[in-house]
């Protein structure tokens, strides 16, 4: 039988095909999305674009959404993408290419991450819906800051953002080891505030 897990700095052991939430450790996600770049590294600057700096980013503007809301889903906003710590990101339109398969990998590896952190499983629809939103405007954000794209172009793919939900906000490049330290006192902050 192939190997289908892999070995984490943690010393845990992920099996990738059923994993579970005993094997998860959020040292492992913030290093593992500290290190995979957004927009598969064509972006502008001295340090990749990665996908902890957009999770933080992408929690923060979920936030301004939703001032009220706990925590815990807060937190479902920062752990939006950890599945990519160890399957890694890959843009839209090759995740459409490759089919259901990584859907359905990517559905396995957020339940038991959501579990383990004191989320349901399967976060609710209205709740994903505006982290998605928020996910939308980050990518606005990054494709007309650091990616190229024009606003017009950014407009078609990605609709024209609210001004006021990203006014003062602006797309952060830092060594990765800095970002993942960020991300990994976010989360702890976060889990703080779910006691």
């Amino acid at each position: 039988m192939t190997r289908a897990w892999q070995r984490m700095l943690s010393g845990r052991r992920l099996d990738l095909l059923d994993p579970t939430p005993v094997d998860i450790e959020i040292e492992d996600i913030a290093h593992g999305l500290a290190f995979v770049a957004r927009w598969n590294g064509q972006t502008r600057g001295d340090f990749a674009y990665s996908v902890a700096e957009h999770s933080l980013l992408v929690e923060n503007i979920f936030t301004r959404m939703n001032p009220r809301a706990p925590a815990k889903w807060r937190l479902a906003a920062l752990l939006h993408d950890a599945p990519e710590y160890v399957i890694g990101d890959m843009i839209s339109p090759v995740k459409a290419a490759v089919g259901p398969e990584y859907e359905i990998l990517d559905k396995r590896l957020s339940a038991a991450i959501h579990i383990r952190f004191g989320l349901p499983a399967v976060i609710p629809v209205q709740i994903k819906r505006q982290i998605k939103m928020a996910d939308t405007l980050s990518a606005w954000m990054e494709a007309t800051e650091i990616a190229g794209f024009t606003e017009t172009e950014a407009n078609k793919i990605f609709g024209k953002p609210d001004p006021k939900l990203i006014k003062g906000l602006s797309i952060r490049l830092r060594p990765p080891l800095e970002t993942r330290n960020a991300f990994t006192a976010h989360h702890n902050t976060l889990s703080q505030e779910m006691l």
